[in-house]
This record gives C-alpha cells, sequence and structure tokens, in this order.
C-alpha cells in the first residue's frame, strides 16, 4: 500500500511538472526559466533527484532510480506571458505551501484550458501603435505625414499573419504572406498620395512580424549553456526574419 501511494505521488509530481514546463515552454519562456521552475516543484515535491531534458519540440521528465518516466511533445509555440507569470506565481506559492500538490496541478490545467488572451481588436489596435511608433523611432525623424497611414498598414499584416497561423500550420507562410500584403500596401498608399515615403511605411509596417522576443530568448538560452536550444530558436527566428524579407522583396519583385 505504501509502495502505490508512492508511485501514485510521483506520477503525479512528473504530470504537474511536465504540464507547468509544457506550458511556459508554449507561452515563449526560455528553456533555463522552465528548468529551474521544473526542478523546484520537484524539489518541494519532496524529490531531489529528478531529471530534466528541455527542446523547443519536446519536454523530458524523469526521477532517478524510478521507474516512470514521461515526454511530452511541444506541438506549438506563440507568445503568451501571462501564462508564464501564473505558473511562475503558483510554483512559488506550493514552495511556500500555500497550495497543495494537487491543488498546483488542477490549477495548471485550468491555466493551460482557460487562460484567455487579448481580444484581438486590442491586439490590433496595439499593432497600429507598434507600427507607426516604431516607424518614428527607426526612421529618427517626426514623419507625422506617414503615421497614420503606417499604423493602419501595420496593423493590417498583423490581421493577416494572425488568421493565416489560424487556418494553416505552414510555418512561416503567415509571416511571407503578411509581409507582401504590408509591401503592397505600402506601395498603393505611397502611389495614391497617402503616405510619401515607402520606406519609412515598410519600417514600421512589419516591425509587428519581426520576432523580437524568439531572438531574445535565444540569446539568454545560449547564456545560460543551453546551446542546442538556444540555436533552435535563433534559427526559427532568422527563417522568420527571411520569410519577411522574402514577402517584401516580391512586392519590389512585382511592382518595380
Amino acid at each position: 500500500m505504501v509502495a502505490e501511494m508512492a508511485s501514485e505521488r510521483n506520477r503525479l509530481v512528473i504530470d504537474t511538472c511536465l504540464l507547468a514546463g509544457r506550458i511556459m515552454i508554449e507561452s515563449g519562456s526560455e528553456m533555463y526559466r522552465v528548468e529551474d521552475t521544473i526542478t523546484r516543484i520537484a524539489r518541494n515535491a519532496g524529490i531531489d533527484n529528478s531529471v530534466v531534458y528541455t527542446t523547443p519540440t519536446g519536454l523530458f521528465f524523469s526521477i532517478k532510480g524510478a521507474a516512470v518516466s514521461e515526454l511530452r511533445q511541444i506541438t506549438s509555440r506563440t507568445i503568451n506571458l501571462e501564462k508564464v507569470q501564473q505558473v511562475n506565481t503558483l510554483s512559488r506559492q506550493f514552495a511556500d505551501k500555500k497550495i497543495s500538490l494537487r491543488k498546483l496541478h488542477d490549477t495548471l490545467e485550468h491555466i493551460d484550458q482557460n487562460t484567455l488572451s487579448f481580444p484581438i481588436w486590442l491586439q490590433w489596435i496595439a499593432a497600429m501603435v507598434v507600427s507607426a511608433m516604431m516607424m518614428i523611432l527607426f526612421v529618427g525623424v517626426y514623419d507625422w505625414a506617414d503615421f497614420v497611414i503606417t499604423g493602419i498598414i501595420g496593423g493590417c499584416g498583423f490581421l493577416a499573419n494572425y488568421y493565416i497561423n489560424i487556418w494553416t500550420r505552414v510555418k512561416f507562410l503567415s509571416e511571407l504572406i503578411a509581409s507582401l500584403i504590408v509591401g503592397t500596401l505600402a506601395v498603393l498608399a505611397v502611389r495614391f498620395h497617402l503616405g510619401l515615403d515607402m520606406n519609412n511605411v515598410l519600417i514600421g509596417g512589419i516591425m509587428p512580424l519581426v520576432p523580437g522576443v524568439p531572438l531574445t530568448n535565444s540569446l539568454r538560452d545560449m547564456f545560460a549553456g543551453h546551446l542546442l536550444t538556444g540555436s533552435m530558436r535563433a534559427l526559427e527566428a532568422i527563417l522568420t526574419a527571411c520569410a519577411i524579407g522574402a514577402g517584401i522583396g516580391l512586392v519590389f519583385r512585382i511592382f518595380f
């Protein structure tokens, strides 16, 4: 009976750790943070000899000396730092004995299934603001004539990227088509005298598509010693940037 209870608890610990790690990886967390959180949860659950191995596409957890281990596949990755913050908060509450292991597991399942992102209309407005502001920042002059049209085009590119990601699972296709749309709208806006400088509009319009967070996380992972994970994330960010560049290049090929 005691052995069965210990085995059941170990399985609950493993499932909880893998669930927390999967949520964090899918939400865009750094790998060293994922491993640290999983290790802390296991240690606070009474397991000091855990083994954790993480990659952007898979998560492995085992207990030394135990005849059980599990592997979870990571099928999607996005940016949702709210989920990362919630998992970290729960981990600290578990460390402080404010919640039980079962409560931690159930709450993680709730976060995984029910945490809502910001509404699409708010994300669209944020993308427009980012596009317009980043155009001013990168150009270095107060180009108010292109300010509004840059925001509108950047918002259109963001919506295209968002809905194409929902409709298809082909990697980098959404960035390619979205950048193609941004470039086409920038050319048309200048030709119809809705904007003045096409280069300025393009610079701002593609900003919501640029993989800034994945590239930053890849560098942080490499600095933390996760060379494989950091290299994989850097390659993904570079391929995304290439897709954006290919879309803009097609626009120049078509119109010029």
